[in-house]
């Protein structure tokens, strides 16, 4: 039961994280001018990458770990909910990732920001996984 309880907790930071960035830190950005927008999103978005990935893989081990032990679908519903952020982020935010960080801050204008409220909008569907994983981890732990 340790385990399942250890893919809850990395589940849950991993959807706060992606929560707080599209509910705080996204909006917040967009009121920046197009310059400092891109000057901002370029940091942010490898910190959150170094952050968001290892919990992802984290949450998917103790997952497996917890339905190999318990047999409960919810461990390993929530095992792939929780990983399917990196396919989701290699096959569909990639592109966009590379063109931001590929732009140098001199060239930021209209193309950049409306990369950057794409990317955003994308970026939800992390946020949408990380819940769902969240919901089934928590629903396997109840149900211990």
């Amino acid at each position: 039961m340790a385990f399942g309880l250890l893919a809850l907790i990395a589940s849950a930071m991993f959807t706060g994280a992606a929560f707080y960035v599209n509910f705080a830190e996204q909006p917040a950005r967009l009121t920046l001018d197009d310059s400092a927008l891109l000057t901002e999103w370029k940091p942010s978005y490898k910190r959150g990458a170094t952050m968001q990935a290892p919990l992802a893989l984290v949450g998917f081990v103790l997952g497996l770990v917890a339905w190999w032990q318990t047999s409960h679908p919810g461990f390993l519903i929530g095992a792939l909910l929780i990983i399917a952020p990196w396919p989701w982020t290699l096959i569909v935010i990639k592109p966009t990732n590379d063109a931001l960080l590929a732009t140098e801050l001199d060239a930021a204008g209209p193309l950049s920001r409306a990369l950057i409220v794409k990317w955003g909008g994308i970026h939800a569907v992390r946020t949408v996984l990380g819940g769902l994983a969240t919901a089934a981890f928590f629903w396997a732990c109840l149900s211990r």
